[in-house]
């Protein structure tokens, strides 16, 4: 089917803006023109509402890192999920994802604790990924606080899918044993091309200009990138005995074939998983409700799954 009519119409938008790609930008430059797009031109007003929000500091990599907490108005006790951010490692932060975090929280009925972890390329790989698993092995301790019982997820949306996927690797090898991993149109294997790179490769949000320059951002400080390191490319990655899955994906994606590469490996090594391919869908989806009735649909769908999962 062809693009969601109202999804073209925001891609019309952006690109008679006249703003030069993405890839053409410093990361700065990137950083603020992201900002504006989720964060400046949006009504605060129209947030979702939820029982409350707390910045608090959570343990990273280096130090610790600003994180925020989501708690639904919902009877608990209730699960906690560890949620980061997309932006291919480079751009994003807790303010971009708030409306994310937020549906999360009231769709999954879960508290949702979002990461703000280290960025490339001042920060680059394997510094996100060492925020992230620190951060939820302090979220298996502090369970008490957060949702009340044990059942602890995480989450996250392109760049954010890959740390969510990468932490769900390292959590079971560590010996916690997590409810559930939602993935987003997930960055899974830097090292293959798939159909999807040539079919969505330009004019649908995110470009494959635009993957190659995050993936300089992320690793090109490595002389020798290791593209089956499982923490660069969790696709590699022993999947046997993982937590329940959804992976979501966008048919007007480049990354669609790297999602669906991954949920038919979860599922080739025995881990439960709910797939889903939207129609007509662009990525960056779930941040796009508001322009699109069927982005909201997905939305819903998306962490009405994720609920069920966490209460199976």
């Amino acid at each position: 089917m062809p693009v969601d009519p109202s999804l073209a119409s925001l891609l019309e938008f952006l690109a008679s803006a006249g703003n030069p790609p993405m890839s053409q930008q410093t990361p700065a430059q990137a950083r603020a023109g992201f900002r504006a797009l989720t964060v400046d031109l949006r009504d605060p007003a129209a947030l979702p509402a939820v029982a409350s929000v707390e910045d608090v500091e959570v343990p990273g990599g280096a130090g610790p890192r600003p994180a925020r907490i989501y708690r639904p108005d919902a009877v608990g006790p209730l699960p906690t999920i560890v949620m980061f951010h997309g932006g291919g490692f480079v751009i994003g932060d807790l303010d971009t994802h708030d409306l994310t975090a937020r549906t999360l929280a009231n769709g999954a009925e879960a508290v949702v604790v979002s990461v703000d972890y280290r960025l490339a390329p001042e920060d680059p790989w394997p510094a996100g990924v060492e925020d992230a698993v620190a951060a939820t092995r302090w979220a298996v301790s502090a369970l008490e606080t957060l949702g009340g019982d044990s059942r602890l997820a995480v989450a996250g949306d392109s760049a954010g899918g890959n740390l969510a996927a990468v932490t769900a690797q390292t959590m079971r090898d560590e010996g916690v044993e997590l409810a559930g991993q939602l993935l987003i149109y997930p960055v899974t294997d830097g090292g293959t091309s798939y159909p999807s790179h040539t079919e969505n490769a330009a004019g649908y949000f995110l470009e494959v200009e635009t993957m190659v320059w995050f993936d300089q951002q992320y690793v090109g400080h490595l002389s020798d990138v290791d593209r089956t390191d499982p923490r660069l490319a969790p696709l590699h990655g022993s999947l046997s005995g993982l937590a329940p899955a959804v992976v979501v994906v966008a048919e007007f994606d480049p990354l669609r074939d790297d999602g669906l590469a991954y949920a038919a490996a979860l599922a080739s090594a025995g881990v439960p998983v709910e797939v889903r391919t939207f129609p007509g869908l662009v990525h960056g989806f779930v941040d796009m409700g508001r322009h699109s009735p069927a982005a909201q649909a997905a939305v819903d769908e998306t962490f009405g799954l994720f609920r069920k999962v966490l209460r199976d």
